[in-house]
């Protein structure tokens, strides 16, 4: 089965591939499957947001769509940025904004729990669902630390580990990312 990963990101589609690359003929990015097509995420849950993005893919493509939807959820602001996080700065996709935004309000703060969420939802041509969510819960730390990983990843430490996201290797990161955990719970689905 082809699988078309409902998203322009480089980063996500990488990540996701190297879950999934077992466990389908091919996936394939938008661009490779030659779809121009920006989801409007109005969903006011990261659920609906991925399931919005998979449907109308699979509606376009007439293939098995699948995509994500997540960011992190801060604690001590009442779990923002939440679903705003690529544009938390307002400006999509700007990591160094976000994060800096981020540590301005995080500023003085020292209760800094947070976790990442991530909801992912494939839609198959006949109708079908199949969705699951994955968390990874943390702090947020009070500088950038590392090189690795995207978004927040240089201000999160997971739970026990004295190291930021940005330090982990690739595969350490999919092993425990809420992405890698909603990929795996969603396997078990299929």
């Amino acid at each position: 089965m082809k699988l078309i990963i409902a998203s322009n990101n480089k980063n996500k589609i990488r990540e996701i591939r190297e879950i999934l690359r077992d466990k389908f003929d091919a996936i394939l990015s938008l661009r490779e499957a030659g779809i121009e097509h920006e989801t409007v995420e109005d969903g006011t849950t990261f659920m609906e947001n991925a399931r919005k993005k998979a449907d109308e893919i699979c509606a376009i493509s007439g293939m098995a769509a699948l995509a994500d939807d997540s960011g992190i959820c801060v604690d001590a602001l009442g779990g923002a940025p939440g679903i705003y996080s690529a544009r938390f700065s307002g400006e999509h996709g700007n990591d160094e904004k976000n994060n800096d935004l981020l540590l301005e309000k995080l500023n003085g703060v020292r209760d800094r729990g947070a976790h990442y969420t991530a909801a992912v939802c494939i839609s198959f041509p006949d109708g079908t669902r199949k969705e699951a969510e994955g968390y990874l819960f943390g702090t947020i730390g009070y500088e950038r630390i590392g090189n690795g990983g995207f978004g927040y990843d240089p201000l999160f430490f997971p739970k026990d580990s004295d190291r930021t996201l940005a330090q982990f290797t690739d595969e350490e990161k999919n092993a425990v990312s809420h992405r890698g955990n909603a990929l795996r719970a969603l396997l078990e689905k299929l």
